[in-house]
């Protein structure tokens, strides 16, 4: 059977580079839902590469976001409304709670707040 741990570095690293090309064409799908889906967004990703690199904040999230975080949010990042805040907060609670996750992550999650959001009008 194979694991993550038994696939090649050079594979794995294609495939890390698949998923945030594709995070960065699909502008579509806000962070906040990707949070309340999966406990994670870009900006975490970002702060897990930034860490895995010694990488600033910053420099991590734009290697991400393919543009500085800032820029992203002002032209892609939608107003989150309550039902999106809501789901994103029970997810983000179940990675705290998660020991098996804790340890599959090694202690690195959460490496980033929670996407930035605008109150709903």
């Amino acid at each position: 059977m194979a694991t993550i741990d038994s696939i090649g570095e050079k594979a794995q690293a294609a495939a890390f580079r698949r998923l945030v090309r594709h995070l960065q064409h699909r502008t579509d799908a806000q962070n906040v839902d990707l949070m309340g889906l999966a406990g994670f967004c870009r900006n975490c990703l970002g702060d897990w590469v930034a860490e895995a690199a010694g990488l600033s904040t910053d420099e991590g999230r734009e290697a991400v976001y393919g543009m500085p975080y800032a820029r992203w949010k002002a032209t892609h990042q939608l107003p989150a409304t309550e039902e999106q805040v809501a789901r994103m907060r029970e997810s983000v609670a179940r990675n705290r709670t998660d020991d098996a996750l804790d340890d599959a992550l090694e202690d690195s999650f959460p490496a980033s707040d929670p996407p930035s959001m605008t109150e709903p009008k």
